[in-house]
């Protein structure tokens, strides 16, 4: 211990360091009771099957069924739900670090089917444990093994307008039909809920900002030819902002300045207003033919039908979904008691091994603070 302790007194960071240690230690004792509470709570919880299931927090294992799949961007496998994120590579100050770029969640509404009925899942807001279909490192060094990046790869980072001029980790998880799954979550009359082709945002996003240039002025016609094909949208000239602020109903500015670009590198920044529409959900023909660019397609195009939608339910009376009162919501592909040894060794490491870490930082702050 005297030696780590001269170790970082002599790489100037005797104190920062041991600091730091402890405030991780206190972080993983508390995290490490979060996860016991989740494991009692799974443990407490009884698995029910779908034809008796009562109404509020329940367990339900089963098969992901639905009459409409759709393609992952990265491995194109017929799915019901993916996230595909991103990383650069990126230099901060004196070192390098792994920056997200990139996080694209899409569903298409999906069903548990445990051969005793079915029910329809809502996964926002879940908290997914589910397989990996994609991992991979990109790179145009010269020692990169990975130089060729695949077309679907391409495609993903050029509609998030992701330069690959620095190293690129790519990710993709996927629920796909007849996947087996454990779902933790509130059984609740559904809200309104209908399943459709149409894929849904998994993740809520807080603030949509859009903002471009265009050739040419925007005339007062046009603007309102958007405003009237784009229900609960506002169209602003001259003006570069855009955005609606979380937790209300959103309503997407659109905000166009008439102004031409200088040069070539604003040129570039037409991926990002493409990648900034289709993250906000902007799918009328008019709003991307206003903005000066062509229209991607609906995703809903490449939507599929897996089963007939006549043997579904496609406006249930009740839907798994995270609760208002019972906020617990978990998908996973692991069994329930996988589940459950999973948390039981991860909390139990951590709930010991959290104030181990605090204590051996603190006694070498107290080294180099000569307190011992």
């Amino acid at each position: 211990m005297l030696l780590f302790a001269l170790y970082l007194s002599s790489s100037g960071q005797e104190l920062l360091w041991p600091a730091v240690g402890a405030c991780v230690g206190v972080y993983l004792f508390f995290h490490g009771f979060q996860m016991l509470q989740r494991k009692r709570l799974i443990l407490n919880t009884p698995s029910s099957k779908i034809r008796s299931a009562a109404m509020g927090l329940v367990e339900i294992n089963g098969l992901a069924t639905g009459p409409y799949t759709m393609p992952a961007p990265i491995t194109t496998v017929p799915c019901y739900y993916y996230r595909t994120m991103a990383w650069r590579w990126e230099r901060r100050g004196k070192s390098s670090e792994w920056v997200k770029v990139a996080d694209e969640s899409l569903h298409v509404p999906f069903y548990l089917d445990d051969n005793t009925g079915r029910v329809l899942v809502d996964p926002r807001d879940a908290e997914m444990d589910i397989h990996r279909d994609f991992h991979e490192e990109y790179s145009h060094s010269l020692f990169s093994t990975h130089i060729e990046v695949p077309a679907t790869v391409s495609g993903f980072l050029a509609r998030h307008a992701i330069s690959t001029d620095n190293k690129i980790k790519i990710e993709e998880y996927c629920i796909k039909p007849k996947n087996a799954l454990f779902v933790l979550g509130t059984l609740a009359e559904n809200p309104g809920l209908r399943v459709s082709a149409t894929p849904v945002p998994t993740a809520s996003h807080g603030m949509h900002s859009i903002s471009f240039k265009m050739q040419g002025a925007l005339s007062a016609e046009a603007a309102a030819a958007m405003e009237s094909a784009l229900p609960g949208i506002i169209v602003a000239r001259n003006v570069t902002f855009a955005g609606f602020e979380g937790g209300a109903t959103p309503r997407e500015i659109i905000r166009l300045s008439s102004e031409t670009p200088a040069n070539s590198v604003d040129m570039t920044a037409q991926g990002k207003i493409a990648a900034a529409m289709t993250k906000a959900g902007i799918n009328n023909p008019d709003a991307w033919k206003a903005a000066g660019l062509e229209y991607p397609g609906d995703q809903s195009a490449n939507v599929s039908a897996a089963t007939s939608p006549a043997e579904f339910d496609l406006n249930p009376k009740t839907v798994l979904m995270k609760g208002a009162h019972d906020p617990a919501f978990f998908i996973s592909w692991h069994s329930q008691k996988d589940v459950v040894r999973a948390l039981a060794w991860k909390s139990a490491l951590m709930i010991w091994g959290g104030p181990l870490v605090t204590l051996v930082c603190v006694y070498i702050l107290a080294l180099q603070l000569d307190w011992l």
